[in-house]
């Protein structure tokens, strides 16, 4: 079949790199790509939310299945936008529509949705620039740190975990009263602060049933340490070692069918990923947040792992037939760094030529663009603040980060900066809880 794949990140050249390995795919499309997608299909010139030009494009070349990688364009309905088109209702579409993706549209929506079902998360209000005084006073009553979350999206970075009540107050106002995240921070949600472990769950619905793929551990902060702001993601593992059978166990019965049967109470034909960002504490899971896809950086960690044909999970997706997918996995671990440039996720410049991404001889490390682009001789250059994805793998967890950090080492430009500690706080875990 023709596949139009949209976005242009890290997780789609994954997407990419996984659907051409399968022989249902004839034809692959990718919309815009980057430079490294090119390599699996042809990269097409239209943006992610340019549902018009994309429907077109779709009709005029026997598309019969759209892959949504991004958030962006499924908060804003594509799947709506196509199926009320009789020309490209047929065509099956991996991403909820516009009612399911309020899941990771409105963080409000969601913290009501998971009380309505009894699903664990954090206790919660949620407050708006009419209701600021209010929204102080309670925070004053919350116990350190204080979690602030914009209700819409704000590209992974709208999530500020304040030390200080003091703090707390001043970014509340900050984000209703002066837009910090311009449209996103119209609501905000002032939430407990959960600690522990964190991890991400992801689970393939199409509608009437759900699989759980593998899980990952992925790395937000800037800085080794878990230090400075927040950022896309600066790294991921899979599998986390202690999501163990008990823990899964109680995730697929505290969250995955209690989300699943809620999709279905409120009438959501729900046909695309969640990826449930979880919170191990003390061995129970508490949701953290929803996403309405496959994470970034997560996804490079995760797919390398799944041996069973990627076209077909998407196809029982898309047409409501994942009854009969049979999910097999690789047994090697996955270990994922990313490159990113210099000042990012604060200002950075693009355009810088990037060497060492052939002649490796480390044949176990892949490489996914996310932020790159050719400049007019055709070299790669920096396109972005992620910039690349390198995804080593081994027997274990430091056989994977040695193939990724190996490669990474090869590869250069000026300002690149990456984490130095992916997975350390695993290798520890694991020292401190194996059994002699």
């Amino acid at each position: 079949m023709n596949i139009l794949l949209i976005g242009s990140g890290g997780r789609e050249h994954t997407f990419a790199w996984k659907i051409a390995q399968s022989p249902l795919c004839e034809k692959l499309y990718i919309a815009p790509g980057n430079a490294g997608t090119k390599a699996f299909g042809e990269n097409v010139a239209i943006h992610v939310t340019d549902f018009v030009k994309m429907q077109d494009f779709c009709v005029a070349n026997h598309v019969e299945m759209v892959v949504v990688g991004p958030e962006e364009p499924l908060v804003k309905g594509l799947r709506d936008h196509f199926q009320a088109d009789d020309r490209t209702k047929h065509i099956g579409i991996v991403g909820p529509g516009k009612a399911g993706a309020e899941l990771e549209g409105s963080k409000d929506f969601s913290k009501k949705f998971m009380k309505k079902y009894g699903i664990p998360t954090a206790a919660y209000e949620t407050f708006t620039k009419e209701t600021v005084e209010e929204g102080i006073s309670y925070i004053r009553k919350q116990q350190l740190p204080v979690v602030l979350k914009a209700d819409g999206l704000a590209a992974g970075k709208g999530v500020l975990i304040c030390p200080s009540h003091k703090e707390a107050e001043s970014e509340f106002k900050s984000m209703l009263l002066e837009a910090k995240f311009g449209a996103a921070s119209q609501k905000v949600v002032v939430e407990e602060f959960l600690s522990g472990i964190e991890l991400s769950v992801f689970v393939a619905l199409d509608g009437s049933d759900y699989v759980i793929l593998p899980e990952a551990k992925d790395y937000k902060r800037i800085g080794d340490g878990d230090t400075g702001p927040n950022t896309g993601g600066m790294g991921a593992v899979s599998p986390v070692p202690f999501a163990d059978a008990d823990f899964m166990q109680k995730v697929s019965e505290r969250i995955v069918s209690p989300t699943f049967k809620g999709l279905k109470e409120e009438n959501i034909d729900y046909k695309g990923f969640i990826f449930i960002g979880l919170m191990n504490q003390g061995g129970d899971p508490f949701v953290i947040e929803y996403n309405v896809r496959m994470g970034d950086p997560e996804t490079q960690a995760v797919l390398p792992r799944i041996k069973s044909d990627f076209v077909s999970l998407l196809e029982g997706i898309a047409k409501g037939n994942l009854r009969t997918y049979q999910l097999e996995l690789e047994d090697f671990v996955s270990a994922t760094v990313v490159m990113v440039a210099g000042g990012y996720p604060g200002d950075y410049e693009k355009g810088k030529p990037i060497t060492g991404l052939t002649n490796t001889g480390n044949d176990r490390a892949l490489v996914f663009h996310a932020g790159t682009a050719l400049n007019q001789s055709g070299q790669v250059i920096s396109n972005g603040g992620r910039v690349l994805g390198i995804t080593g793998q081994g027997n274990d967890l430091s056989a994977a980060l040695n193939s990724a950090y190996r490669r990474v080492n090869q590869i250069h430009w000026e300002g690149v900066n990456f984490r130095k500690d992916i997975g350390q706080d695993i290798l520890q875990w694991e020292k401190t809880n194996v059994n002699d």
